[in-house]
């Protein structure tokens, strides 16, 4: 069984309405028999995260009736058209007074990416100074572990679609790479081209 670490709280960034899907909100594609925002939050949990946050925009009461996420914590982001930066801004802020000292950002829609991957980037947690990521072949990716410490300068510098990637390109070298090419694929579903890792 994977250790739980309290002091870190799993994000999940579920927010998107899916562009260039033709308008369809990420968090309700269809992905082995249920929603891939459930697929999301479960691996967060079986990977070690004992609390979830999860960022809702896109057809937020439509997802808040449909999908099961029972003892998550679900964050309204009413900016969501404006990017993943206001949705990261968002969920940091949800964790204010909550006790958390860390927080595991994940993607809702990269499948790919399972509990041995959560697992290993939590393990990488040792204060609220942490900073570290999962890479794939030394390449910097998803989930991203942000200690406490960091959130006010990530979200200063959280904008449009870049999300903490501003923050992150300024402190390289604070930052514990967690290789995780050997567990996962970091594929995004970002197109119509793209659904044919969901069946």
């Amino acid at each position: 069984m994977t250790e739980k670490k309290e002091q870190v709280t799993g994000l999940l960034l579920a927010a998107g309405g899916g562009r260039r899907l033709g308008g369809r909100p990420k968090a309700l594609l269809p992905y082995r028999g249920r929603l891939l925002i459930e697929h999301a939050v479960d691996v967060l949990r079986a990977g070690g995260c004992a609390r979830v946050h999860v960022v809702l925009g896109a057809r937020a009461a439509e997802v808040r009736e449909r999908a099961a996420l029972e003892g998550c914590v679900l964050v309204d982001n009413p900016a969501w058209e404006s990017g993943m930066g206001t949705s990261l801004r968002a969920g940091l802020d949800s964790l204010a007074d909550t006790g958390a000292e860390a927080a595991l950002v994940a993607l809702v829609d990269q499948p790919g990416i399972g509990a041995e991957t959560v697992a290993r980037v939590l393990a990488a947690y040792t204060s609220p100074r942490t900073l570290a990521a999962a890479s794939y072949g030394g390449e910097r990716g998803h989930p991203v572990l942000f200690g406490a410490g960091h959130w006010a300068g990530v979200a200063a510098t959280a904008t449009g679609d870049r999300g903490a990637r501003a923050y992150l390109g300024t402190h390289e070298d604070a930052i514990t790479l967690v290789e995780c090419g050997d567990v996962a694929r970091p594929f995004d579903i970002d197109t119509a081209a793209d659904l044919v890792h969901l069946e």
